[in-house]
């Protein structure tokens, strides 16, 4: 990927999507040498924002908006970036090559990258509209739950996924009392199976949240339009002063199914992040891209992929070789470390079902370990909490494919390094 100059001026590349994935694209457009026009396009009123912090630093009042934008507001005008903001895409006409935007201006590409991202789930219960029911997604979700946390006593967490644990957490350091509510037995089993999910139910009971296992949300109960609480499915009831919705995302894959792109969990690319049209690329959480490394395909919706699957997009929109071959790796802070709370990084793939044991290296107990997944004897995936500096340990653990001892896995006298040796 040198950075020569490769195409005209006159040549055209739109990004719908001006998240950070949009952001990174042209970002990485002009590092690879791309000196045509680049419009990028969004319907926020804010230039690209990075999303973690709304529910880690941002939320809990530890930093300020401006640490989460991508760039500095000079950078669109200094690199030439056409950044288009509050505009809605209409629709895509694939024959003709142009986006069509809500009031009727078209746009026309050569090529074009689609970073639409994910919008979050609703319940389709009683009381999904009253005063005092939240979701994540925006800077200004963020904003009006900050403010919730200041003026409530008590909060129901529909879904403990990273979203609704994180969430929790800043309510519990707000001194708000959280019930969470999930339909499975354990917070995070889907991603990190039972034997790591029980750590984060420790941590959150340990710190005064309430959990609701094995249940969902009936009805949002409401007085003059506003909640008072949920009615789940088993019956009981739980007074509450606001209600988080969060269980989980789908893909924004609307105009990509308009335009007759092929769409299956998100719109589906090849390593190259293409599409099967040889003008149209996907990345971000939106794209849901065979992994060469992994042989198969995989949506990840974290913040890794929105910042590092735009590089390889912009090579394929070059017509360069390129693959994106990562391993998905996303990170989480739940409460204060001086608090015993948790700061956590996660690196690999294993789906329900998919690993025969986790190996925990560490003091479980203390919440000072690595945990791995072991498949066919190799490590698959690894998670270090509250240890650090293994990243690249794991990585090349992982890729290698050696098959490990589990005792001298779980041995802290045993370097990483000598196991992959070995």
């Amino acid at each position: 990927m040198g950075s020569e100059v490769v195409v005209a001026d006159s040549e055209r590349f739109v990004i719908v999507g001006a998240g950070m994935a949009g952001a990174k694209g042209a970002e990485a457009l002009r590092a690879l040498g791309f000196d045509g026009r680049i419009t990028l396009l969004g319907d926020e009123p804010h230039r690209p924002y990075e999303r973690p912090p709304l529910s880690k630093e941002y939320l809990l009042g530890n930093t300020g908006f401006d640490a989460a934008y991508v760039h500095d507001e000079g950078w669109y005008a200094d690199n030439r970036v056409d950044l288009q903001l509050q505009v809605s895409v209409r629709r895509i006409d694939r024959s003709l090559r142009q986006v069509e935007l809500a009031d009727d201006t078209r746009i026309d590409f050569d090529k074009l990258l689609i970073t639409t991202g994910a919008h979050p789930r609703s319940l389709p219960v009683p009381g999904i509209e009253a005063e005092g029911v939240l979701h994540l997604r925006r800077v200004e979700d963020s904003d009006r739950i900050k403010r919730t946390l200041a003026e409530v006593d008590r909060l129901v967490v529909v879904g403990a996924g990273w979203i609704g644990l994180e969430v929790a957490a800043a309510a519990r350091a707000a001194g708000v009392a959280v019930t969470i509510v999930e339909t499975a037995e354990l917070p995070l089993l889907r991603v990190l199976g039972p034997e790591v999910a029980q750590v984060f139910a420790d941590l959150h009971r340990a710190h005064g949240v309430e959990f609701r296992f094995g249940t969902a949300v009936d009805e949002i109960r409401t007085s003059g339009g506003r909640t008072t609480g949920v009615r789940l499915t088993d019956g009981a009831e739980v007074p509450a002063d606001a209600v988080l919705v969060a269980v989980g995302v789908d893909p924004d894959v609307e105009l990509a199914q308009q335009a007759g792109l092929r769409v299956q969990n998100g719109i589906l690319v090849d390593a190259s992040l293409r599409t099967p049209d040889p003008n149209i690329v996907a990345a971000g959480d939106v794209a849901n891209a065979f992994n060469p490394l992994l042989g198969k395909q995989i949506r990840v919706e974290h913040w890794a992929n929105a910042l590092n699957q735009p590089a390889t997009a912009a090579a394929a929109m070059l017509g360069r070789d390129a693959e994106y071959s990562e391993l998905p790796y996303f990170f989480t802070d739940q409460y204060a470390p001086d608090a015993g709370g948790i700061g956590m990084e996660f690196l690999g793939y294993v789906e329900p079902g998919g690993y025969e044991q986790v190996v925990f290296r560490g003091d479980v107990a203390a919440r000072e370990f690595i945990a791995f997944w072991l498949n066919g004897g190799r490590v698959v995936a690894g998670m270090n909490v509250n240890v650090w500096d293994v990243q690249d340990q794991l990585r090349t653990l992982i890729t290698s494919g050696t098959t490990v001892d589990p005792a001298t896995l779980a041995d802290p006298d045993t370097p990483l390094n000598d196991l992959i040796a070995r």
